[in-house]
C-alpha cells in the first residue's frame, strides 16, 4: 500500500506543477496569513512573500521566540529587515489595471468544515474524493492519477471524509479489511493472530454484503410501511374531506330545518294575531250595536217621560184621559239579563295558552337538544373501538371492589379484586351502600371516559355488570338486581350460554365460552361492549345508549360455595 502511495505521489508531481501553472495568478499573489491579495508585498530570506503588516504582526505576536516563516517554518537568528518587493508590487498594480483576480473564490479552498486535499501545499483546496486504499483525500487535480494510472484505478473512491484514520487498526497500524463477528468490530489481517484468535472472522466486504442484504430487506419493509402509511394518510385525507362535506351539508340542512321551524312559529304567531284581531272586531261590533240599541231606547224613554210629564201637568181631566188613551205603547226594551258583562279578562286565556305552547316547545327543545348535542359530541370526539386486545389494553384500568357495597355472603380478597360466594354470612358492618337482596358488589372507582377491564370467572353463574351508583340496595329484582332496571346493564354468564339484561329485558346471546370476560366502556360515546377473551377476542354484545351518570363496575356471583370472580390485573 505504501508503495502505491509513493507511486501516487510521483505521478501527481506533474499534475501538481500543471495546477501551479494554472493557478499562478491565484496562489502566487495571495498572502498565506490573511488569505487576501498581497498588500505592500515583502519577501523574507526563505523566499516566501507576505503583506508587510501581516508578517510584522505575526512576528510581534510571537513574543520572544525566534522569527520564523509561517509556511516553511524556517527560523532566523535575527529579525529580517523587511523591504518592499517592487516586482510583486508592480505586478499587482498591473493586475488591478487589467481586472485580473489575484485569488480564487473562497469556495475553492477548504474551510474548517471541509475536507482538505492531502497533497496540496500551502493553502489547501477542497477534496472531492477520498481513497479508501490510500487513506488520503484529493482535490480534482490531485485525483486525476486515480483516473489515469491502472493500479490506482482499482482503488475504492468515496465521498470526502475526515475519518479515514478510523480505517487503520490502532494496534497494528494496518488497514482494517476484516470483520470480527464475535466482537462485532472491524479488524486488520493481523488481529486474528492475537487479540481475535479463534473468533469468527470474515472479510469486511463479505460482512458488508450480508449486512447490505439485511438492510435491503429492512428497506423493503420500510418502503412497504411507507406505502401503508401513505395509504393511511390518503384514507385520513379522504376522511377529512368526508367530514368537511358531511359537516357542511349538515349545517346547511340544519339551517334549513331551523328556518322552517322559525317560519312555522312566525306563521303561527301571525295566525294567532289575526284570529285575535278578527275576534276583537267581532266582539267590539257586537258591543257597539248593543250600545247603540240601548242608547236609542234611552232616547225613546226620555221622550216618553217628557210626554207623560206634560200630560201629567194637564188640568183638564177629559183632555188628560183622551191624550193618555192615545199614547202609543212602548217598544219592547232590551232585558238587562241579555247583557252579559264579562270579567276584565278577555284574551288573557289566549296568552296563557300560547305560554303553555312555549313551555312545551322549550321542554321539547331542551330534551331534543341534549340528544343533538350528544350526537355531535359522539361524531367529533368519540374514537373507533379498538380492533385488538393490545388496542383495548391501552385503556385498561384497575378495578377494586368496595367492601361497603358487598352482600354479606360475598368474601373479598386479593386486595379487594376477587369476590367469592360464602354460605356463611360475613361480619360486615352495617352500611347504607350494602346490597341486601342480591349477592352483588360495586367498584370503588367511578368510570367516565374510555376504560377496559377483564373479569376471570370461576363459577357456573356470574353476572358482569355496570351500574349507576344510585341503584337501589334492596327490594326486588327490578329495583336492585343488575340488569333488572334502567340504572344497570349486565351480561349474564351461565355454564353454556349468555344473556344480556337491561331494564328487566333479557336478550339471548350466542358466543364462545371463556373463563374471562372483557368489558369496554366509552362513556362519552355511550358504548358498552362485552367480549369473550381467550386466544382471540370475540364480541358478545354491544350497547349504544346515553349514560347520564358515572358508572361503576359490578359483579354478581352464584350460590355455589367457593365460586368466585376476579377483576384481573392487566399489563
Amino acid at each position: 500500500m505504501f508503495e502505491e502511495v509513493k507511486l501516487s505521489q510521483s505521478q501527481l508531481s506533474r499534475g501538481e506543477m500543471a495546477q501551479k501553472g494554472a493557478q499562478l495568478d491565484q496562489e502566487t499573489f495571495s498572502c498565506s496569513i490573511c488569505l487576501e491579495v498581497l498588500k505592500d508585498p515583502v519577501t523574507i530570506p526563505c523566499g516566501h512573500s507576505y503583506c508587510m503588516n501581516c508578517i510584522k504582526t505575526y512576528w510581534d505576536e510571537g513574543e520572544k521566540k525566534l522569527p520564523s516563516c509561517p509556511q516553511c517554518r524556517e527560523t532566523f537568528t535575527q529579525r529580517p529587515v523587511l523591504v518592499k518587493n517592487t516586482m510583486f508590487a508592480a505586478l499587482l498594480e498591473q493586475m488591478k489595471k487589467t481586472g485580473l483576480q489575484a485569488a480564487p473564490a473562497d469556495h475553492c479552498y477548504a474551510g474548517p468544515e471541509d475536507v482538505a486535499c492531502d497533497f496540496c501545499s500551502g493553502r489547501k483546496l477542497k477534496a472531492i474524493k477520498s481513497c479508501l486504499v490510500c487513506l488520503a483525500s484529493y482535490c480534482e487535480n490531485h485525483l486525476q492519477p486515480h483516473h489515469d494510472v491502472a493500479p490506482l484505478k482499482k482503488h475504492k473512491l468515496a465521498d470526502p471524509s475526515k475519518n479515514l484514520q478510523d480505517n487503520i487498526c490502532p494496534r497494528h497500524g494496518e488497514v482494517m479489511k476484516m470483520f470480527c463477528r464475535t466482537d462485532q468490530k472491524c479488524i486488520c489481517y493481523l488481529c486474528p493472530v492475537d487479540e481475535h484468535k479463534g473468533h469468527d472472522t470474515v472479510s469486511a466486504a463479505a460482512e458488508r454484503n450480508e449486512r447490505q442484504r439485511e438492510m435491503e430487506v429492512s428497506r423493503q419493509q420500510i418502503q412497504q410501511e411507507i406505502q401503508d402509511r401513505e395509504k393511511d394518510v390518503k384514507l385520513l385525507q379522504q376522511e377529512v374531506e368526508a367530514i368537511n362535506q358531511s359537516a357542511d351539508k349538515t349545517v346547511e340542512d340544519s339551517e334549513e330545518i331551523f328556518t322552517e321551524l322559525i317560519s312555522l312559529i312566525q306563521k303561527r304567531s301571525s295566525d294567532v294575531k289575526q284570529q285575535i284581531r278578527s275576534q276583537q272586531k267581532t266582539e267590539v261590533r257586537r258591543v257597539r250595536e248593543l250600545e247603540e240599541k240601548l242608547q236609542q231606547e234611552i232616547t225613546d224613554l226620555k221622550r216618553r217621560d217628557i210626554e207623560m210629564k206634560q200630560l201629567s201637568d194637564t188640568e183638564d181631566h177629559n183632555q188628560f184621559l183622551h191624550n193618555y188613551l192615545s199614547l202609543s205603547p212602548l217598544s219592547e226594551s232590551t232585558p238587562s239579563s241579555s247583557i252579559s258583562i264579562r270579567p276584565l279578562r278577555y284574551f288573557e286565556d289566549v296568552t296563557a295558552a300560547v305560554s303553555e305552547v312555549r313551555g312545551r316547545l322549550q321542554d321539547i327543545l331542551r330534551d331534543m337538544w341534549t340528544n343533538v348535542s350528544l350526537t355531535i359530541t359522539d361524531v367529533l370526539l368519540s374514537e373507533s373501538e379498538p380492533k385488538s386486545r393490545a388496542g383495548f389494553l391501552k385503556y385498561s384500568c384497575e378495578i377494586t371492589l368496595d367492601p361497603n357495597t358487598a352482600h354479606t355472603q360475598l368474601l373479598l380478597s386479593e386486595e379487594n379484586r376477587k369476590v367469592t360466594f360464602m354460605k356463611k354470612h360475613q361480619s360486615y358492618s352495617s352500611h347504607p351502600d350494602r346490597f341486601t337482596s342480591y349477592r352483588q358488589v360495586l367498584s370503588r372507582e367511578s368510570l367516565t371516559g374510555r376504560h377496559y377491564w377483564e373479569v376471570e370467572k370461576k363459577a357456573d353463574r356470574v353476572f358482569v355488570a355496570v351500574s349507576y351508583k344510585n341503584i337501589s340496595r334492596s327490594g326486588g329484582w327490578k329495583e336492585s338486581g343488575f340488569g333488572g332496571n334502567y340504572k344497570s346493564w349486565s351480561l349474564y354468564c351461565y355454564s353454556n350460554s349468555y344473556e344480556f339484561g337491561h331494564n328487566n329485558i333479557k336478550t339471548s346471546i350466542s358466543g364462545p365460552q371463556s373463563s374471562r370476560i372483557g368489558v369496554y366502556l366509552d362513556h362519552r360515546a355511550g358504548v358498552l361492549s362485552f367480549y369473550s377473551v381467550s386466544e382471540t377476542m370475540t364480541l358478545l354484545h354491544r350497547v349504544q345508549t346515553t349514560f347520564s351518570q358515572p358508572l361503576y363496575a359490578g359483579v354478581w356471583v352464584g350460590d355455589t360455595s367457593g365460586h368466585s370472580a376476579e377483576f384481573c390485573k392487566l399489563k
